[in-house]
């Protein structure tokens, strides 16, 4: 048996991977349904690649993921737009910047990134104001809760078994596997499994410490990273045809607020980024301020007015306020007396971008143990 805890983005795009050969597969979900966390409060972008270190697993499956989204909601018919991205310098001193991430991207495999003049930029956005940007072709939107329906779906169809209300409250070693121990309401009940999959989000620094990993020692600890967003009003979203993102700051813990056009057209700003103690999902008003005047010097058409408070999100952050990005942890604990305990920790963006192909490098780590 294989069982994965958490039925978010990662976590159902691993079962549907896995059951495809016939396999029990069982997916643990301590809310009354899917995505209910990180995997529903995001830009929903498909990101190309080209803000990660060369070999990392972030760049690696986010490349190999937006191949793998682009040929999936093709073909299964999922909500999806490949707008392309802009990546703006609004002064001289950021277009050295914008020249390193184009390099990046090159290096990492990301397809069409291109250097634009002010004037290249006013052709293709007459109403973003930038001295000079980069231009993502293969960068996107998708809907994310119809790719989450589509992996839950697959699952389920290949015999996977999805339990919602399912919290793991303890894990214990076994010679041949795990005990798992499941709280539902009022109810505690134990079961046996002989691969356990931590995909469990803003929880799966405390799952690993379930299993007898020390968090701190191991650097798997998470920190709470909130970004929220602000919606666009009075018809502003007929001003932009692609998503539009400033040049990011390093150890600012997010890409800058950026620009994005929903499935529906509707025109978004976020995330910012806020370190929190607690997962909290309530939108600041008082940051509507820090928004506008964030992309006011790109997007000088939004006016203040326009901007109303939408949703919040979590990012489950390895590193905290100021640190550089980690990559992710996604590792089979076998050398920390774990056998069979493959963890998934960190799992930020770009994984809803990295989905399948995460999934893939999953499945071949469990391949590689039965």
């Amino acid at each position: 048996m294989i069982t994965i805890i958490g039925a978010g983005v990662i976590g159902l795009a691993v079962a549907a991977q896995l059951a495809e050969k016939g396999r029990d597969v069982y997916v643990l979900e301590k809310n009354e349904t899917f995505g209910r966390e990180t995997s529903s409060r995001n830009s929903e972008t498909i990101h190309a690649g080209f803000y990660y270190p060369a070999g990392s697993l972030k760049a690696t499956t986010c490349v190999e993921g937006n191949a793998l989204l682009y040929e999936l909601c093709g073909k299964h018919e999922i909500g999806h737009r490949k707008t392309g991205k802009l990546v703006v310098a609004t002064g001289d001193e950021e277009v050295g910047k914008l020249g390193s991430l184009l390099e990046r991207g090159r290096t990492n495999g990301v397809k069409g990134l291109r250097m634009l003049s002010r004037r290249e930029l006013r052709e293709l956005e007459p109403n973003v104001e930038a001295v000079a940007a980069m231009l993502s072709p293969w960068s996107g939107t998708v809907d994310s809760h119809a790719l989450m329906r589509f992996f839950a779906k697959s699952a389920l169809d290949k015999g996977a078994q999805i339990a919602y209300r399912s919290e793991v409250s303890a894990i214990e070693r076994l010679s041949n596997g795990y005990q798992v121990t499941v709280t539902e309401g009022e109810r505690c009940f134990p079961f046996r499994t002989q691969i356990l999959i931590n995909c469990a989000g803003l929880s799966s620094d405390r799952m690993a410490r379930l299993a007898g990993i020390d968090v701190d020692r191991a650097g798997y600890r998470l920190f709470y990273c909130k970004g929220e967003y602000f919606s666009v009003g009075n018809n502003k979203s007929q001003f932009l045809k692609r998503l539009v993102y400033p040049v990011p700051e390093p150890g600012s813990g997010g890409t800058g607020i950026h620009a994005t056009l929903d499935m529906g057209g509707r025109l978004r700003l976020g995330p910012n980024a806020r370190y929190v103690d607690e997962v909290d999902y309530t939108v600041d008003v008082s940051q509507k301020r820090v928004f506008f005047d964030a992309v006011k010097p790109f997007l000088p058409f939004i006016e203040y007015r326009d901007l109303e408070p939408e949703m919040a999100g979590i990012r489950p952050k390895l590193l905290g306020q100021g640190g550089d990005s980690r990559d992710f942890i996604i590792r089979h604990e076998s050398d920390k007396g774990l056998p069979g305990f493959i963890n998934l920790v960190g799992i930020e963006s770009p994984g809803l971008t990295g989905a399948p192909a995460i999934a893939r490098y999953v499945a071949r780590m469990v391949n590689a143990i039965l």
